[in-house]
Order: C-alpha cells, then structure tokens, then sequence
C-alpha cells in the first residue's frame, strides 16, 4: 500500500525524524516534531495550491506517553505505512 492510497484516520509512521523548518506557527525552528518512527494518525489530506498534483497530509504523532500532538503537516516522503525495523 502505498502513503497516496490512505484516508483519514489511517495509521501513519515517521518516516525519518521530522523537524520544525519554521514554518509552523508559534514553533521553534529546529524542534523535533516527531522521532523516526513514531506513530500517527492523519487528520487531514490536501494539496500545494502551486502544485496540485503533490500531496500534504496533516497527522497527529503519538508522543512517548501514546499522546497525539498537534497536527504537522507531512509530504509523501516523511510518512511510511509500516514502523521501521530495529535491527
């Protein structure tokens, strides 16, 4: 299954760890946001009004006590669909 074909209210993983770029409102640029791996549930999907063929997904991660943070907005590429494996 591939991050495009979710809804919301679908499970989500980090993909890598994901960091404040500045661009959310009241944050701190460079703050983690949500650890590699860390589990989330999307709450909404929408696209960049430039291009309307890329995808922005809003999700909640869990933080270390199962709590859902606030909602961060994520590309394709920061989601996967299964936790990483720890080797």
């Amino acid at each position: 299954m591939k991050i495009e074909d979710l809804d919301l209210g679908d499970v989500v993983y980090a993909a890598n760890t994901i960091i404040d770029d500045g661009s959310i409102p009241g944050g701190t640029e460079g703050e983690i946001l949500a650890e590699a791996g860390s589990r989330g549930v999307i709450t909404m999907i929408g696209h960049v009004e430039e291009e309307p063929t890329r995808s922005v997904f809003l999700v909640r991660f869990e933080d270390k006590e199962m709590n859902l943070g606030n909602p961060i907005g994520c590309w394709v590429d920061d989601l996967a669909v299964e936790p990483k494996r720890i080797n």
